[in-house]
């Protein structure tokens, strides 16, 4: 009888609480871990100038969203569902969203009639930083591992936040949502989940592929990004903007995951880290027809009422991710590190 080897990193969730940002999350640490005895409920969470790139925010916010996917070491799992912490979270999320609100607009009208037409439109018409295209010809091997450790943040539980809709869809939405979700998940085979081949990407290329190895190096804008879509998937009452995340992302992945895995390429590397990106190139353009026709298209028209949060979710991805691939491409050109804290030299 064969044996399937564990992918890298594999293993019961669990990360180490990074160091704090600011007085949010030093108190909201303290109290998690048993320091402080004062109830969340009665910390205020300071009104923030620019709440998608507070550091004490944005970490603050990922940590309260991570209780629903990991352990956490030393806290009890209790916190959970903590009323206290539920309430600090809340106003946490009061302050995204509507920086969130700012950054997206209101849609047109026009956009509602046919959703699934309007994304097309959508993706077709974004002009976001050209990321990928400078990863392919011009990256440096250190830029490279960068990028490959922002996307770990998500990456490495590829999935499970748009997972949060399956039971909140019916019919044939839930039907498209299960079919795509069931390539992501490997087709049931835990070596070709995506989590898990980008663990070996990572491993591959001589970083820690273990869950929230990196969290402490993450900057606000990308916590920010995975705060996006924790925030839809946690809340019933978002699972249109949840739909219309997966749909774009689905939508703008097979061109610039061919362009990372040439990235990779052009530094030397084989299979064992072009697999991820290889992979995502062939499931998302099978993946593309069905988020944007049978998943949103087919929610809309089932949920009317959903089509604008539907579009908006499209909308939110699209203008995170610019400002995320912005602050990369920035840094970059200033020849200094993308990432919170600079990675360790090993």
């Amino acid at each position: 009888m064969s044996t399937i080897s564990a992918p890298p990193g594999a293993g019961a969730r669990s990360i180490a609480l990074p160091e704090p940002r600011g007085p949010l999350t030093e108190r909201l640490f303290a109290t998690l871990l048993g320091r402080d005895r004062a109830p969340l409920d009665l910390l205020e969470a300071s009104a923030s100038t620019d709440p998608l790139r507070d550091e004490d925010l944005q970490l603050a916010l990922y940590v309260c969203y991570e209780l629903h996917y990991s352990g956490i070491d030393g806290v009890d799992e209790r916190w959970e569902w903590s009323p206290s912490l539920l309430a600090l979270r809340g106003r946490l999320e009061a302050q995204f969203e509507q920086a969130l609100d700012a950054l997206v607009g209101p849609c047109a009208p026009d956009d509602l009639l046919d959703v699934g037409a309007a994304l097309q439109r959508l993706v077709a018409e974004d002009d976001g930083p050209p990321l990928s295209r400078f990863a392919e010809t011009r990256a440096s091997a250190e830029q490279m591992l960068e990028h490959v450790i922002h996307r770990s943040a998500y990456q490495l539980k590829e999935a499970d936040p748009h997972s949060w809709a399956i039971p909140r869809l019916t019919g044939a939405p839930k039907a498209a949502l299960l079919e795509i979700q069931f390539d992501e998940y490997g087709e049931g085979r835990v070596e070709r989940m995506h989590a898990s081949l980008f663990a070996r990407t990572m491993a591959g290329l001589g970083l820690d592929p273990s869950y929230g190895a990196y969290i402490g190096l993450l900057p606000a804008i990308t916590l920010a990004t995975v705060n996006l879509m924790s925030g839809f998937g946690l809340h019933r009452r978002r699972r249109g903007a949840l739909v219309g995340h997966l749909a774009a992302f689905e939508m703008t992945s097979s061109i610039p995951n061919r362009r990372y895995a040439n990235a990779f390429r052009r530094l030397g590397h084989g299979a064992e880290v072009t697999g991820f990106y290889d992979e995502h190139v062939e499931a998302d353009a099978v993946h593309e027809n069905i988020a944007a026709w049978d998943l949103a298209g087919g929610l809309a028209q089932a949920e009317p009422q959903l089509a604008a949060d539907i579009f908006f979710g499209a909308r939110a991805l699209l203008a995170l991710e610019a400002l995320w691939a912005g602050h990369l491409l920035g840094a970059w050109h200033d020849g200094r590190s993308s990432l919170f804290a600079p990675l360790p030299v090993s």
